[in-house]
């Protein structure tokens, strides 16, 4: 096979054409790690927004933060903790203890 079809012009077209190819290709892959790059770093700035929460701004409700989510479930938690241990007589289970005194009187007489 020859290197060359012995035509100038032609051998030319043909180089051309090869490098376009090549040039083309090349900007495809480029374009598609850029891509693949930029959702990543949209992904990671989402992630970053959830965790550190967005402010308010007109029409657009604040988001607390992860850390403040989380500030708020350990509140909860601990008002509902207090009224599940026994103490001066205001929590939930001093009332219950209270009801199953009653009725074991109830029941024994």
């Amino acid at each position: 096979m020859s290197d060359s079809t012995g035509v100038p012009a032609v051998d030319a077209v043909v180089v051309w054409c090869v490098a376009g190819t090549a040039l083309a290709g090349i900007l495809v892959m480029l374009w598609r790690l850029v891509r693949g790059v930029r959702q990543v770093v949209v992904r990671v700035d989402d992630f970053v927004d959830d965790w550190q929460g967005v402010p308010g701004r007109p029409g657009v409700p604040e988001r607390p933060g992860v850390m403040a989510r989380l500030d708020a479930i350990e509140g909860r938690l601990s008002n509902v903790e207090h009224e599940l241990h026994p103490n001066s007589g205001s929590s939930l289970r001093d009332a219950v203890d209270r009801v199953d005194r009653r009725t074991r009187q109830l029941t024994d007489e």
